[in-house]
C-alpha cells in the first residue's frame, strides 16, 4: 500500500481548496471512461460525450494522448499541476502552469504512465498545449456552464468534512475520502492500495481538492506542495436526490420534507442551500419551522451552525411513505 509519513504540523496548516482545473480534468476522465454514478451524471455525460468523442475524432494525436495521460495506477503528472494553496487558483493561470511544461518533461511522464516507450505519434513537441487546449475547451463547453451548482456542492462537501474534523478528528474525515484511504495511526496517512513506497511529507503543504465526478489522484511538485483530489460524497454529488416520502411531503410540504430529509447527518444552512437548489431564504424558514415543532435541533461547529434531526425528527422521516 502506498502512504505517507505525516507531521502534526502539515495536519495543522493543510486546507481544502477548490480547484477549476482539477473539476474540469475529472470530468475529463469521466468523459474518457463514461460510467454514470447517478442520474444527474448520466444526463451530463449523454448531453456532452457525442461532442467529445467527434473532437477527439477529428484530431487523432490529441485522441491518443488523452488516452496515454492516464492509466489504472499512474496520471501524467504535467496534466495535474499541484497548487501552492495561496488563494484559490484561476482556472487560466492553473492552465498556463500545463502550456509551460517543457516538452522532454511531457514525453518523461507519459513514458512512465505508458509504462513503455513513446508511440512515434506523441514524440512532438506541442503535447502540453493540445492537453491544454483541449482542457480549455471542455471548461468553456461542458463544465463553466454548471459551474455556479458545481462549486455548492464542493463548497457543501467542504463545510460537512469540516464539521467532520471537528467533531472526529483527521481519522474521520480521511477513512471515506477516497477508496483506499485512511489513516493507520503513527502519524501514517495510507493514499491508496497499491505498493508504491512510503513518502515522507513532515514539513509540507498539504491540499485536500473536492471534484464532484467520481475521480481521484494524487500530485506533488518539487517545492514541497502535496494534493489529494478526492470526488465529493453521493449524496452531495446527487444534489439534493434523496427520496422524500410521499406522506412527508404531503404533510410538510415537499421543499420542507426535502430539507428534514437531507439532516440524517448535521449539515449547515449552505450545505442545504447547495443539495437542495433552493435559495437561501427558503431553507432559513423551513429551518425556523422545524426547529420550532421540535424536528430539528442545532449547534454550533467552529465558524458554522450545523442543524440535525432529532427524535422525533427521525420518527417522522422514516415514517412509511403510505402513513397517514
Amino acid at each position: 500500500m502506498g502512504w505517507w509519513q505525516v507531521s502534526a504540523d502539515t495536519l495543522a496548516g493543510s486546507r481544502f481548496v477548490v480547484s477549476p482545473l482539477a473539476e474540469t480534468t475529472a470530468s475529463l476522465f469521466a468523459l474518457l471512461a463514461p460510467t454514470a454514478r447517478h442520474p444527474g451524471e448520466r444526463a451530463w455525460l449523454d448531453a456532452h460525450l457525442p461532442a467529445f468523442r467527434a473532437k477527439l475524432a477529428a484530431d487523432p494525436v490529441t485522441a491518443r494522448l488523452v488516452r496515454a495521460v492516464r492509466s489504472a495506477r499512474w496520471t501524467a503528472d504535467f496534466l495535474v499541476p499541484t497548487p501552492t494553496g495561496d488563494g484559490e487558483p484561476a482556472f487560466h493561470e492553473e492552465l498556463a502552469k500545463i502550456r509551460a511544461t517543457p516538452a522532454a518533461t511531457v514525453h518523461a511522464d507519459l513514458v512512465e504512465t505508458i509504462g513503455g516507450p513513446l508511440p512515434a505519434a506523441l514524440r512532438r513537441d506541442d503535447l502540453q498545449d493540445r492537453t491544454a487546449d483541449l482542457l480549455d475547451w471542455l471548461w468553456n463547453r461542458a463544465v463553466l456552464p454548471d459551474w455556479p451548482r458545481r462549486r455548492r456542492v464542493i463548497e457543501a462537501d467542504i463545510i460537512a468534512r469540516t464539521g467532520q474534523l471537528s467533531r472526529g478528528g483527521w481519522a474521520a474525515v480521511l477513512d471515506d475520502m477516497r477508496p483506499g484511504m485512511r489513516w493507520l495511526g503513527e502519524s501514517r496517512m495510507q493514499i491508496n492500495v497499491y505498493d508504491y513506497p512510503p513518502r515522507d511529507i513532515s514539513g509540507a503543504r498539504l491540499l485536500f481538492l473536492p471534484v464532484t465526478p467520481r475521480q481521484c489522484w494524487v500530485s506533488w511538485d518539487d517545492r514541497g506542495h502535496y494534493a489529494v483530489v478526492y470526488s465529493c460524497t453521493g449524496a452531495l454529488a446527487e444534489a439534493g436526490r434523496a427520496a422524500v416520502p410521499e406522506a412527508l411531503g404531503r404533510l410538510l410540504g415537499p421543499g420542507r420534507a426535502g430539507v428534514l430529509v437531507l439532516l440524517d447527518t448535521p449539515k449547515s444552512t449552505s450545505h442545504l442551500v447547495a443539495l437542495t437548489g433552493q435559495g437561501l431564504g427558503s431553507v432559513g424558514r423551513h429551518l425556523k419551522i422545524l426547529l420550532d415543532a421540535g424536528l430539528v435541533g442545532r449547534r454550533r461547529s467552529g465558524r458554522s451552525v450545523l442543524y440535525y434531526r432529532t427524535a422525533a425528527g427521525d420518527v417522522l422521516a422514516a415514517a412509511p411513505s403510505g402513513a397517514g
